[in-house]
C-alpha cells in the first residue's frame, strides 16, 4: 500500500460549509495530483459539527464519492468530550480509510507512514 499524496489547505480562508466547498477542495487536490486533503479544523463551518444540519454528511460524501481521503487536522477534543452522536462519529472515523481526524502534524505523519 502506498502512502497518499496530500494536498494541505491553508488554515486561513473561507469556511467549508457544504458540497460546493468540498468539490472545490477536491478539484484543488486533483490539480495537485493528490489523493488526500489535509483540512485544518478552523476551516470547518460551525454547522459541520452539528450533525443534524447535514453539512458533515454532505461534505464527507463528496470526498468518498471522488475517492479522496479527507484528513481533518486540529483539536476536536471539545466535540469528543461533549459526547453524543458527533463524538461517536469522530471516534468511528478513526477505524476507516476515508476520513481521519488527527490532532497535529506529528499524528498525521505517523498515520501516513503506517499506510505506506
Amino acid at each position: 500500500m502506498t502512502a497518499p499524496h496530500v494536498h494541505t489547505v491553508p488554515a486561513d480562508g473561507p469556511p467549508v460549509a457544504g458540497e460546493q466547498d468540498a468539490l472545490d477542495l477536491i478539484g484543488d487536490a486533483f490539480g495537485a495530483g493528490a489523493d488526500a486533503v489535509v483540512l485544518p479544523v478552523e476551516r470547518l463551518a460551525p454547522e459541520f459539527f452539528r450533525l443534524r444540519t447535514g453539512v458533515a454528511g454532505a461534505v464527507v460524501q463528496k470526498f468518498v464519492n471522488y475517492r479522496v481521503r479527507l484528513i481533518i487536522i486540529g483539536d476536536v477534543s471539545a466535540h469528543v468530550e461533549a459526547g453524543g452522536p458527533l463524538a461517536d462519529w469522530i471516534r468511528e472515523t478513526g477505524y476507516g480509510r476515508d476520513v481521519w481526524f488527527v490532532a497535529d502534524r506529528a499524528e498525521l505523519d505517523r498515520r501516513l507512514a503506517a499506510t505506506g
